[in-house]
């Protein structure tokens, strides 16, 4: 039977497929959806795990329980998961393992825009790459396959393209794998030194073997044309270079690493000239030149995504420029949404003129005006430690001017690691941990602190308030964000501290928890002075009226979330159904 799927849903129906386990994952754009397409697969124990390594780490010791199992996450999320991988490689696995990357070409919804192809060659570790989602699904079934074969973890990369387009996917029934059982072996699993330095040996044997299986494996498609132009390519792209160059032969590579490079040679004896397609850095390109394979330069950026004007622009073929209709519309820059429980802490943190060191999530986007209320961005976890060091180095002289801005879900991921950090080496840095309840801009995914696990069954619920007091803060305090005024007051008070003050926020996000929304509110004409204090929250619910310089509503939008009327001090703001 086939059914059209997403790629992210057609990876999760491949690991159903292969009789998987065990999934533990961290939500990252564009690789949220996969763990929570899986979890409508009873057969599999899924879970979000606090990070990216603890991830991976509960997916090896699956592994080595003898069950197959499979750890999802996005490119940034790979850093996080380095420190398993690296060693994993030496261990080799039990039952299969599958690493699934999602790489975010274009930097739709990401701070940087790495190729995960390198973490394969750094790890000395197979890579499969598919090109739409069928072969997402068969890639993940036969990268177990490969992975019990040649005792390796396997990683699997996506991209954006491929995660969230959907094309036709045959599904089979699901292939229950026998337990391989608790594997107890010191040799292989214990990597003192002693025993490491014997792995590695088989590591680079490993990978011999498995660029001389990728050389003669059904992942390479060699279709022939016309001689003149060969051209090498892999995943998405391949799409893109079948309709620009149509007359062009292709060697199409599955196994992206290690790569078949006797398959490409063959390949390159019969065209005249040879290019390699590829997004992101020239890691095909440059490996081949160092194996001496001769190829023609193009002049490819190595930044953003390709598309199929992109490769003919690089052959110097014309492309039609159709008429779109999109282009004359008005540039929609990201918001926080209408009742979002951080604005009026980024509101509080913009009239104070505070420097604010973010963090990754959905509060990133107060950096935007007129909040403006964010002032870096690094990675996961770095507010926290950045406030620290800015502090340390200055002396405590910016320690009353700066405040650290982090999520909950990002403070259970590696914030809590930095705060600890803090207050063990005594800091005096003041952070914010806005706490709405769920893993916002990934999806509404439940972490820690929301008390449900994935499939929505009760968990233990973190207490952040007694966690930051566990470690010895003593000034813990906890805030309405829609009390603008008290948010202003405790920033103050705490900022003023010479010791470590940490701000808990206490309002969900309102996808997390809909009965927070309430009657809409509204401006009346007569008594808005135009102020614009009201216009200042960034609230995609208040525009203005530039005829009349009067703020206006949309009640269709309005969550009634009660901060507009709090910032108002013309009384101009009310409620439907008020008296």
């Amino acid at each position: 039977m086939k059914k059209v799927l997403s790629g992210n849903e057609a990876i999760a129906r491949g690991a159903y497929e292969a009789g998987v386990r065990v999934v533990s994952s961290y939500p990252g754009t564009p690789s949220s959806e996969i763990t929570d397409f899986v979890k409508q697969y009873k057969e599999i124990y899924c879970e979000w795990a606090v990070n990216e390594k603890v991830a991976v780490e509960v997916a090896i010791g699956a592994s080595l329980a003898g069950r197959r199992a499979m750890s999802c996450m996005k490119h940034v999320g790979l850093n996080v998961a380095a420190d398993p991988l690296m060693t994993l490689s030496y261990t080799g696995v039990n039952g299969g393992l599958i690493i699934l990357v999602a790489d975010d070409p274009n930097m739709f919804s990401s701070q940087n825009e790495q190729d995960s192809r390198n973490y394969a060659r750094f790890a000395k570790v197979p890579m499969l790459e598919p090109s739409d989602s069928n072969e997402a699904k068969e890639y993940v079934k036969k990268g177990f396959e490969i992975s019990e074969k040649f005792c390796t973890p396997v990683i699997v990369r996506s991209v954006t393209r491929l995660s969230h387009s959907m094309s036709a996917v045959e599904l089979n029934e699901r292939v229950e794998v026998e337990p391989k059982g608790l594997e107890n072996n010191i040799p292989k699993w214990v990597m003192v030194p002693a025993n490491a330095r014997q792995r590695h040996i088989f590591v680079e044997n490993r990978l011999k073997e498995l660029e001389h299986f990728n050389n003669s494996s059904d992942f390479i498609t060699e279709e022939i044309n016309d001689s003149e132009i060969g051209i090498i390519t892999s995943g998405i792209p391949y799409h893109y270079v079948k309709e620009a160059m149509p007359e062009a032969s292709i060697l199409k590579l599955g196994m992206v690493w290690p790569l078949p490079v006797e398959r490409i040679k063959e390949f390159a004896k019969k065209v005249k000239k040879l290019y390699v397609i590829e997004e992101l850095d020239p890691f095909i390109e440059t490996e081949l030149r160092a194996k001496g394979v001769k190829l023609r330069k193009l002049n490819r950026p190595v930044n953003g995504e390709l598309s199929v004007d992109a490769v003919k622009k690089l052959f110097r073929k014309k492309t039609v420029k159709a008429k779109n209709p999109i282009l004359n519309l008005p540039n929609r820059p990201p918001n926080m949404c209408p009742g979002c429980s951080h604005r009026g802490m980024f509101y509080a943190i913009n009239k104070l003129k505070l420097f604010a060191a973010g963090d990754i999530g959905c509060y990133t986007l107060g950096l935007l005006p007129p909040l403006s209320a964010i002032n870096s961005t690094v990675c996961m976890g770095a507010s926290v430690s950045m406030a620290h060091g800015i502090d340390r180095a200055s002396g405590g002289e910016y320690a009353k001017k700066s405040v650290a801005v982090i999520g909950d879900s990002t403070f259970f991921h590696t914030g809590i690691n930095g705060l600890l950090n803090s207050a063990y080496n005594k800091g005096f840095s003041t952070v914010i941990i806005l706490d709405n309840r769920i893993t916002g801009m990934t999806g509404h995914q439940p972490n820690p602190g929301t008390g449900i696990t994935i499939r929505g069954e009760e968990g233990p619920k973190v207490n952040i308030e007694m966690l930051c007091r566990a470690f010895g803060i003593k000034n813990v305090t906890t805030v309405d964000p829609f009390d603008v005024d008290e948010c202003v007051r405790v920033l103050k008070e705490e900022t003023a501290r010479e010791e470590l003050s940490v701000i808990i926020t206490n309002r969900p996000c309102i996808f997390a928890d809909r009965t927070v929304i309430t009657n809409p509110y509204y401006i009346k004409e007569d008594k808005c002075t135009g102020c614009t204090a009201c216009t200042r929250l960034g609230c995609p619910a208040i525009s203005w009226d530039a005829k009349k310089k009067k703020a206006l509503i949309d009640e269709t939008l309005c969550t009634g979330c009660s901060l507009c009327p709090k910032v108002c001090r013309f009384d101009a703001i009310f409620q439907r159904g008020d008296k």
